[in-house]
């Protein structure tokens, strides 16, 4: 854990280098994205010259509705296509890859409205991302002795996980019975079976509980201080600024400013396009960070 807060410190050091410019060149950038455009018959959603994602930091992407934000998701992580652009991922291009492919790469992605398999149990859904189940072979389904001790680790896995995000408990129930908030746990815990490098979240507090939001800023914390690049597109600015290291604001499809949150949210043209005049109200107290206040609000969302 130190080596990764560590790497982390440097990463974050790195930043207060980088130029304020809409896709200013970082250090060490993970994820590049170069001339990408998304046409839907005449609206062009996605015009993006170029876009650096500073490795091992939570980058925040924001923006008004229609901004583009979920589309280029969508596009980085192969759920739709181009019109133009190339990217690459730790050096290695992405471009016209789908999805099952970028993940595998290690650039995993979570969905504004979750994707959980309600008919399964929340175990089963985070045993079905674990990657390379030599039991899902056919031809090995039928030898249990080559594919039960996978198994066994798989279900360890996944139960540490859980437990991480408070869902033990609820192993045996199923997805359809958790609350939005605990579906948002789940989608994340289950995207770190795939132990991903990169983890892209597509509005994160979006619907959920108050009683789980401080959980889920809490856990996306975590995920960088053990070393993970964290890219999530959120409308809340009260999560922004508590949690992002940097700020990528999008406006008509286009990078119109970056830098560190409270840079960004002083831009006269970001808060005349997007944040209004209440820009500056903050988000509140950060006591609900601490642990002990954490503990509370989970405790009242589990007996929901």
């Amino acid at each position: 854990m130190s080596d990764d807060k560590t790497v982390t410190a440097a990463a974050l050091s790195d930043l207060a280098t980088v130029a304020r410019t809409p896709g200013a060149a970082k250090p060490n950038p993970i994820l590049v994205a170069d001339h990408v455009t998304r046409r839907f018959g005449g609206m062009t959603a996605v015009d993006v010259d170029h876009l650096e994602v500073q490795e091992g930091v939570i980058t925040a992407l924001i923006g008004p509705n229609g901004a583009g934000k979920t589309t280029l998701f969508n596009l980085l992580t192969g759920f739709d296509r181009p019109n133009t652009g190339e990217w690459s991922f730790q050096g290695k291009s992405l471009s016209g890859k789908g999805g099952a492919a970028v993940a595998k790469s290690g650039m995993v992605r979570t969905f504004q409205l979750t994707k959980a398999l309600s008919r399964l149990t929340v175990l089963q859904n985070m045993l079905l991302a674990s990657p390379s189940n030599p039991g899902e072979k056919l031809a090995l389904s039928w030898l249990p002795f080559l594919w039960k001790k996978h198994e066994a680790e798989t279900t360890e896995k996944a139960m540490e996980i859980l437990a991480r995000f408070k869902l033990d408990a609820k192993a045996a129930d199923y997805a359809g019975s958790l609350s939005g908030g605990q579906r948002k746990l789940l989608e994340m815990a289950r995207a770190l079976m795939t132990d991903p490098t990169i983890i892209m979240l597509d509005e994160p507090m979006a619907g959920v509980n108050p009683a789980l939001v401080q959980s889920l800023l809490h856990h996306i914390q975590a995920l960088r201080d053990e070393g993970m690049t964290v890219l999530f597109v959120e409308h809340d600015m009260h999560a922004v600024r508590h949690i992002s290291d940097w700020v990528v604001v999008m406006a008509e499809g286009r990078i119109v400013a970056e830098g560190p949150p409270d840079s960004v949210m002083k831009d006269q043209a970001v808060v005349d396009a997007y944040l209004g005049a209440h820009h500056d109200t903050d988000l509140g107290d950060d006591s609900l960070l601490d642990p002990e206040v954490l503990a509370r609000l989970e405790a009242e969302e589990e007996k929901r």
